[in-house]
């Protein structure tokens, strides 16, 4: 019997990724102790873990990247409140290993205090990746504007200059902040902002090919398990098995990003179309939008019985719903607000398993056409599900956090000589 540590930065769409795994795990008779944000431990004890809650001054600090008016300038904002989170981290999960006496640790990829500190210790330890990875790539394009690989010299030229514009500024904002820390342990300097995602022996990465782009560079630490696709239990709602007509499921970011307008839009681009539509508002106030005859407005609904009925799910991009969606088969019309909604949503038109309409150009007219759009990619979204499943998800996911225990990497962390 092992006892592992997750340790997640304050957000569902973090936590809810790795619950399946964690279930495995103990289904296996291992111990599991988790630190995540204080509205979910509750629930996570209710699923017997140990559950704590985070440092409160790491949930003090929230994403307000939606304030931003460009992609660098969010991007530096993403930046900065993980750096400001990291101060605490270093105190929290040493906090939470004297708590638990773990014999394995899985850090979120975005608490990076929390992987500085474990990558100093002497426990073996992973990280997982529940969004599209910053790893760059030979065979892939930069992260971060969504854009669609392409190996001609254009291809070539135009991934060096995102990567320079684009990526260059948060990227050395990163560099800086995570070596400032690793500093403080002795450890080598990274060369690049990037290496953090490399730095642990093992690397859990929640997707899976053909969603993700096909790479022949993978780093070796790195494993490919599809999505946790894991949801709280709930009954299906009673209402649902009134709905006869195809239904369109619109979920808006669990986490407040600004985006009512498309709830807004989508509740006029359908309420003349042949569909039902059900919108689930989450961060936001569902008493501010008002529902024409066909579509009802929840601010919490299980996702899971809706997308057994579903002809297209039309989302902001958010890693988690999208990739529900497809695991599902159900294709996704993505409206992009910021993070990496733009990255996920060229994944989707990539594979062909939906559309993507800028929040830009978000009117009723285009939203409705592109809804139409998706739903007939339903094929794409099927050859999608049928790649998650076969990257084994949960089972693979502790397989290989077994097999870091009983064969932990032999060699040091990577210290500075003195």
């Amino acid at each position: 019997m092992t006892r592992f540590l997750a340790y997640t930065s304050p957000a569902r769409g973090h936590l809810y990724p790795i619950v399946a795994t964690l279930l495995e795990l103990r289904a296996r008779g291992h111990e599991v102790a988790l630190r995540t944000l204080a509205s979910e431990v509750p629930m996570m004890r209710e699923l017997g873990f140990h559950a704590s809650a985070l440092a409160p001054e790491i949930e003090a600090l929230p994403l307000d990247d939606w304030r931003a008016r460009t992609p660098i300038g969010a991007n530096k904002r993403v930046a900065k409140t993980f750096a400001a989170r990291a101060e605490h981290e270093l105190r929290d999960l040493p906090s939470a290993i004297d708590e638990t006496q773990p014999d394995a640790l899985l850090i979120d990829i975005s608490t990076m205090g929390a992987a500085t500190a474990a990558e100093a210790g002497s426990r073996p330890w992973a990280q997982f990746t529940p969004y599209f990875t910053l790893v760059p790539s030979r065979d892939a394009p930069p992260f971060g504007l969504g854009l669609r690989p392409r190996a001609d010299r254009i291809g070539r030229v135009r991934d060096a200059i995102a990567r320079k514009v684009v990526l260059g500024p948060p990227e050395r904002q990163a560099r800086r902040s995570v070596n400032a820390l690793r500093a403080r342990f002795g450890l080598r300097p990274f060369a690049h902002g990037t290496d953090l995602w490399q730095a642990a022996p093992l690397h859990l990465y929640f997707t899976a090919e053909p969603f993700e782009h096909s790479r022949s560079d993978w780093p070796g630490s790195f494993r490919l398990v599809g999505p946790g696709a894991w949801e709280p239990p709930a009954e299906a709602p009673e209402w649902l098995s009134e709905i006869q007509r195809p239904l369109v499921l619109v979920t808006l970011s669990t986490e407040f990003q600004d985006d009512a307008k498309l709830a807004r839009i989508a509740l006029e681009a359908l309420a003349d179309d042949d569909f039902d539509v059900v919108v689930t508002t989450a961060g936001i106030d569902p008493a501010t939008l008002a529902a024409p005859r066909n579509a009802r407005i929840e601010r919490f609904v299980p996702h899971g019985p809706l997308l057994e009925r579903a002809a297209c799910v039309v989302c902001h991009g958010g890693m988690g719903i999208t990739q529900k969606a497809l695991a599902a088969g159900v294709p996704v019309c993505v409206v992009p607000f910021g993070r990496d909604q733009l990255e996920t949503a060229g994944h989707v038109t990539v594979c062909e398993a939906g559309s993507r309409l800028m929040a830009e150009r978000l009117t009723a007219r285009r939203l409705r056409a592109a809804v139409h759009q998706a739903i007939d990619r339903r094929e794409g979204a099927e050859r999608v599900a049928a790649g998650f499943a076969a990257a084994g998800g949960a089972r693979a996911a502790a397989d290989n956090l077994e097999g870091l225990v009983s064969s932990p990497a032999e060699a040091d962390p990577q210290r500075v000589a003195t």
